[in-house]
């Protein structure tokens, strides 16, 4: 049970949405958007959360699209894991939604929830970050349309009040090949010690991380390393790993340096399926 009390809105279109919250903020409702709420009222349970309004968004038409526009695929912010996975429109994305959490959690669970969760691993943001995603966003002054690159810094970036409504993805990237290892302590359902996802786009491997740090990342720098002809694979994902040091976490779950030694063994499984399965990559 919620200890507290709190008003509920579904509206009807983005703009509603918006001018909601904008109400609700300055009444000092400290409203919050809404989209599967699994962690939002946990959280709340909990007494880790309170907000005086929710504004629900999933009877928002373009929170909830599936849908393709010319060269791209477009996922609603409020589409849960379950409906993703079910889509066949990006193997990659659908890999790494189904390894969050279970399948009841993953009908609970939207795309939109797990990119803005307060929980450290993120892990949907991964495929997006790899394939140069479009994040579609709504505010005060209207739809705005950034790359993942612009407005991702260990999280996404957007604006008080302002919600994210769709990702976009093109649809060579969302077909590219690709790899993905989650790499846990005890059990498959849990948080991970290392999640690696990967693909091959414009003749290069491209890899982004969650639970290496205290946030998902990808840096593009350190992808060199791995086309440096000049290494054998081992060494390639030595350098690699060494290249990260000064961000693996080190907590309860699992030690840095353990981190870092699946981190190099992960990376040098990736470099080697990449060979087994003869895909052009300069790597």
């Amino acid at each position: 049970m919620i200890p507290f009390d709190f008003v509920y809105y579904r509206p009807d279109t983005l703009k509603e949405a918006a001018e909601l919250y904008s109400q609700l903020s300055g009444a000092g409702k400290r409203p919050v958007y809404y989209g599967g709420g699994s962690e939002l009222l946990s959280m709340a349970r909990t007494g880790n959360l309170r907000f005086g309004a929710v504004i629900d968004l999933k009877g928002i038409p373009q929170c909830t699209a599936l849908d393709e526009a010319g060269d791209n695929v477009i996922f609603g912010a409020s589409l849960t894991l379950a409906e993703i996975i079910a889509s066949k429109k990006f193997p990659l994305l659908e890999k790494t939604a189904g390894r969050i959490a279970d399948h009841t959690m993953q009908n609970k669970i939207t795309l939109g929830g797990n990119l803005m969760s307060a929980i450290i691993y993120r892990e949907a943001i991964l495929p997006l970050l790899l394939t140069d995603a479009g994040v579609i966003s709504f505010g005060v002054n209207g739809l705005k349309s950034n790359s993942i690159h612009t407005v991702f810094n260990e999280k996404l970036q957007l604006p008080q009040g302002e919600l994210l409504v769709q990702t976009a993805v093109s649809k060579k990237m969302a077909l590219a090949p690709y790899f993905h290892e989650k790499k846990t302590k005890n059990e498959k359902i849990d948080y991970p010690l290392l999640t690696a996802a990967a693909i091959i786009a414009d003749g290069a491997l491209r890899i982004a991380f969650s639970g290496l740090a205290p946030y998902p990342f990808r840096d593009i720098g350190a992808e060199k390393i791995l086309a440096d002809l000049n290494y054998p694979f081992p060494k390639r994902a030595e350098l690699f790993a060494e290249a990260f040091s000064g961000v693996i976490q080190n907590n309860s779950i699992a030690s840095a340096e353990y981190r870092r030694f699946i981190l190099k063994n992960t990376v040098a499984g990736i470099l080697e399926a990449v060979k087994k399965a003869d895909i052009p990559c300069l790597c």
